[in-house]
């Protein structure tokens, strides 16, 4: 076990390093810099653009350096807790990321649990009731949550919630926006939490519902259950024992991808319900060539998605000992 996460460390630090190039590459492949859309924005404006003024900007910033040099000192300021300075808001970028952190956490991990307890029994029981009317109603339902668009999901609820007599948008009402956190505060971010954890959390769901009907199917027709049926043992126990621990198998071995999604969320349902998460503050950096801004979301989001396949690995492997011992 321990030559096993070795070898998976050893691969991701390499990884991270080509990550990080390939980012930094991303968020320059625009044509000009933030200055030049500065520049745009104002003249739009009717603005005086002062030359000597961007002149000074773009000297301050390295923008006048070449792509190896702002990628080193991108970097370098990265191992030091230093990840830059926000050109659109003047800010540094970690104070961004720290202020909306804690929702977008919150709203992660939410939509991850709600995700799991249901899909995982839905998909079990619409296996074991093959064909019966409770599974085709899960399978029905699934397809429907696949086909529908998130954005629309997201308008549709938000009706709803407004038809049932709630502020809609946000996390928050408005006379909550800005006051310490309080109970009355958090019971309205609750009220609010229920429509971004449905809208996010249908693809997922109807997705490892199928996943997890497909592989428990596979298993309970083959000669070990129909073994285990003949000896007498308990049909509850024996799929619990048997079926449903090898079927979770793909389920483990991905479920290390909702990691990054935790971080960055949804970012068109942020857009569309105004939520104060991780996605439209990289929506806005990437459209107003936010370097920075842009260049720190997408790489901790490529760290986080590194770091979640790692711990799938290792999940795998301490379920399935073939993972541990096998030459796949």
């Amino acid at each position: 076990m321990v030559r096993f996460l070795v070898a998976r460390l050893l691969y991701a630090v390499p990884t991270l390093l080509a990550i990080s190039i390939i980012v930094f590459a991303i968020i320059q492949l625009p044509p000009g810099d933030y200055l030049t859309t500065l520049t745009a924005t104002m003249q739009e404006q009717g603005q005086v653009v002062d030359e000597a003024f961007l002149e000074a900007l773009r000297v301050r910033y390295g923008l006048d350096q070449g792509f190896l040099v702002q990628y080193g000192k991108w970097m370098t300021g990265m191992f030091q807790g230093d990840f830059g300075l926000s050109f659109q808001y003047s800010r540094p970028v970690w104070d961004l990321i720290a202020e909306r952190l804690p929702l977008t956490l919150l709203l992660g991990v939410a939509t991850m649990l709600v995700t799991w307890l249901i899909a995982l029994p839905a998909g079990i029981y619409s296996a074991i009731k093959q064909r019966s009317a409770g599974d085709y109603a899960i399978s029905g339902l699934g397809f429907l949550a696949l086909a529908i668009p998130n954005f629309l999901a997201a308008l549709l609820l938000a009706y709803v919630g407004f038809l049932l007599g709630q502020n809609v948008g946000g996390m928050f009402s408005p006379e909550f926006a800005n006051t310490p956190w309080s109970w009355a505060k958090i019971v309205d971010l609750l009220a609010h939490l229920w429509i971004p954890v449905l809208v996010i959390g249908l693809g997922g769901t109807a997705g490892i519902i199928r996943v997890t009907r497909a592989n428990m199917l596979d298993e309970l027709h083959k000669p070990y259950v129909t073994t285990a049926r003949a000896k007498g043992m308990p049909e509850g126990r024996l799929v619990t024992k048997y079926p449903v621990r090898i079927a979770l198998n793909p389920f483990i071995s991905t479920s290390g991808w909702h990691l990054p999604a935790i971080f960055d969320g949804e970012v068109i349902v942020a857009q569309v319900l105004a939520l104060g998460t991780m996605g439209p503050l990289l929506l806005s950096a990437l459209k107003a060539q936010d370097m920075y801004l842009a260049g720190a979301i997408l790489l901790i989001i490529a760290v986080l998605t590194v770091v979640g396949t790692l711990i799938s690995d290792v999940l795998l492997a301490l379920v399935d000992p073939r993972v541990r011992f096998g030459k796949a």
